[in-house]
């Protein structure tokens, strides 16, 4: 993907009541499902609040056939980890609805916004190289790029881009999925259509906007001077034989791999449509990557474990804000820390996009899990319970 002039494609905007609808399942299932877990149920648990008998093998498996059959989710994926590296895949619920197909063990998903964990590293890595200064402009990179209503990207720092307290407009709020589904969209415009709405002061507050990373990923290709996948596969993807993990080209709808189909609504409780083939460059650098459960933990253990940025820039990266202080949330630069119920935190992400959303973390004994499901929380009867039993399921396993 370039960071040139927009083509003739154009992002759809809504009316202001579509606007509104949106925004809603935005916040809900784009900030409140991208936190790692939450600190929502007390302690290990099985999906009728009892301690399981058989050890964490058995919680996992619980958890997920209570999200296919409690919650509604069509399927579900997970891997965990323990804290001496063996691992061991999991699945719950039908990969495809029409053919009752199982779930694939390890199979691929989008994983949305945990692709701005990759994209921070690779920043880092060029902070780490001098050809990026966190506390530099966003000006510096991208001359009279990023200004609009109340934006002033002489005045919003790289760190605040990674950060999310820059105070620029989360262009998915004015994003009308169904219409962009099946449409290339260049970065540039993801950018021009968050500029079309009033941003706030830098560094006011944190707020969740998938246009930072976009800014980021275009910062990415500025002081590279090659396209933003390619960075990131040569940086994280490829030292780490992440081998079911990557970027998808210009215009590439279909997932390569074993997958489960994704499904989405477009109301809560709404028919579950299949949504598995879409065109990624309206999430571009905020969520398009492709990847497997056992991939993304790896990932994240590995940079934990300091394998992808010096001792110092991984300080930097967990250097946290208050994001949402009511579930114990905290975020740092694409790097979010969430308070588990049996004490200390778990360092991850999250990511949604229609059809998957994943969910998961490390935890303070070096045990790890990644969940996925095939449908947005957003498309669920009731989405923030939904929200809250992904989040539980994980703290449920991380303190088994």
């Amino acid at each position: 993907m370039s960071d040139s002039t927009p083509t003739t494609t154009t992002v759809p905007t809504t009316t202001s009541s579509r606007r509104r609808r949106v925004r809603g399942a935005t916040i809900l299932a784009g900030l409140c499902a991208v936190g790692v877990t939450g600190a929502l149920v007390a302690g290990p648990a099985t999906a009728n609040g009892r301690p399981s008998p058989g050890g964490t093998r058995d919680v996992v498996q619980t958890q997920l056939d209570a999200l296919v059959q409690d919650v509604g989710f069509p399927g579900a994926l997970a891997t965990y980890q323990d804290a001496r590296g063996r691992s061991r895949d999991y699945r719950s619920g039908v990969g495809d609805l029409a053919t009752g197909a199982r779930v694939p063990l390890d199979g691929q998903v989008r994983i949305g916004s945990n692709s701005k964990t990759f994209l921070a590293v690779a920043l880092l890595q060029l902070v780490d190289e001098g050809a990026v200064d966190l506390d530099a402009s966003v000006e510096t990179y991208l001359p009279g790029l990023v200004h609009g209503d109340g934006v002033d990207g002489n005045a919003i720092t790289v760190r605040q881009v990674m950060q999310h307290t820059s105070g620029v407009p989360n262009y998915t709020a004015a994003m009308d999925f169904a219409a962009t589904r099946h449409q290339y969209v260049e970065p540039r415009e993801l950018l021009d259509l968050a500029l079309t709405m009033p941003g706030k002061p830098a560094g006011a507050e944190w707020s969740y906007s998938n246009t930072n990373y976009v800014i980021a990923g275009l910062i990415v290709q500025h002081v590279t001077h090659r396209p933003l996948a390619e960075v990131i596969t040569d940086r994280v993807i490829e030292p780490l034989h992440l081998r079911d993990t990557y970027i998808p080209d210009r215009g590439e709808e279909q997932i390569r791999g074993r997958h489960p189909l994704g499904y989405h609504a477009t109301t809560p409780g709404g028919e579950l449509v299949e949504w598995t083939a879409l065109d990624p460059s309206f999430a571009w650098a905020a969520g398009d990557i492709v990847s497997t459960p056992s991939d993304l933990n790896a990932f994240f253990v590995a940079l934990l474990g300091g394998r992808l940025l010096p001792p110092a820039l991984l300080a930097e990266m967990q250097d946290t804000v208050d994001a949402l202080p009511e579930f114990g949330w905290k975020y740092g630069l694409g790097l979010l820390s969430t308070d588990l119920s049996c004490g200390g935190v778990a360092w991850g992400h999250g990511g949604s996009i229609p059809g998957y959303e994943t969910g998961g973390g490390v935890g303070p004994d070096g045990r790890s899990v990644t969940v996925a499901v095939t449908a947005l929380p957003a498309a669920m009867e009731d989405p923030e319970a939904a929200v809250r039993r992904i989040n539980a399921a994980v703290d449920a396993v991380l303190c088994s």
